[in-house]
C-alpha cells in the first residue's frame, strides 16, 4: 500500500512541474495576402507589316497602327485582342509582272492566349496563341483574305503601376496560296510593333 501512495504521489508531483508556470500560447494564424494583378487594359502601337510570295518574290509592305484590347487575370495569363491596318504601303512585283502597283490598304486581326513569364517586377516576356485573319482591300475587284492559327513572342516594361511599353512580332499567316490570289504560291505575313498599354 505504502508503494502504490507513493507513486500517486510521484505522478501528481510530475504533473505539476509540467504545467508549472505554463501558460500555454496559442498559436495564430495571420490570413495570406494575395495580390490581385487582375486587370483590364487597352493600348496603342505603331510599326510594320508585310505578305510576301515567296514563289513569285511579290511583296506588299505597310506602316501599321494597332489597336489592342485584354484582360490580365494574374501575371501568368492574359487574353488579349488585336486589330491593325495599314498605311504608306510600298509593293514589289517580283516575278509577277503586275499591270500596276498596289497602294491600297491591308488590314488583320487575332485572338490571343498570352502566356507571360515575369522576369522581374517590371519586365516580363510573352508569346501570343491565338486565330486571326489577314486581308488585302481591292486586289483585282475583290478583298482576298485568310485566317488561321497565329503566334507572336514579345517583352514589355511597366514605366508605372498603369503604363506598360511592349514590343512584338507576330506571324500573321504562313500557308500556300491566298484566297483567290496566289493559290498555288507559298505565302506569308507577318508584323513588328512598338507600343505602349494602359491598365485600368
Amino acid at each position: 500500500m505504502r508503494k502504490i501512495t507513493l507513486s500517486i504521489v510521484s505522478v501528481l508531483a510530475l504533473s505539476n512541474l509540467a504545467f508549472a508556470g505554463g501558460d500555454i500560447i496559442p498559436v495564430v494564424e495571420e490570413p495570406m495576402i494575395v495580390e490581385d494583378n487582375s486587370a483590364f487594359y487597352l493600348g496603342l502601337g505603331l510599326g510594320a507589316g508585310a505578305i510576301n510570295d515567296s514563289t513569285t518574290g511579290e511583296e506588299i509592305k505597310r506602316g501599321v497602327v494597332l489597336l489592342q484590347a485584354g484582360y490580365q487575370y494574374n501575371d501568368y495569363v492574359a487574353l488579349e485582342g488585336r486589330y491593325a491596318f495599314g498605311f504608306n504601303t510600298s509593293y514589289d512585283e517580283g516575278s509577277w509582272n503586275a499591270a500596276e502597283d498596289y497602294d491600297d490598304d491591308m488590314t488583320s486581326w487575332g485572338i490571343y492566349i498570352k502566356p507571360m513569364y515575369p522576369v522581374t517586377d517590371e519586365f516580363d516576356v510573352y508569346a501570343l496563341l491565338g486565330y486571326g485573319g489577314v486581308m488585302l482591300n481591292n486586289v483585282a475587284g475583290g478583298d482576298p483574305y485568310e485566317s488561321g492559327f497565329q503566334w507572336g513572342l514579345g517583352a514589355q516594361y511597366a514605366v508605372t503601376d498603369t503604363i506598360i511599353l511592349f514590343a512584338d512580332y507576330v506571324s500573321l499567316y504562313d500557308d500556300t496560296g491566298f484566297d483567290y490570289r496566289a493559290q498555288d504560291d507559298d505565302v506569308d505575313s507577318d508584323m513588328w510593333t512598338l507600343g505602349v498599354s494602359y491598365k485600368f
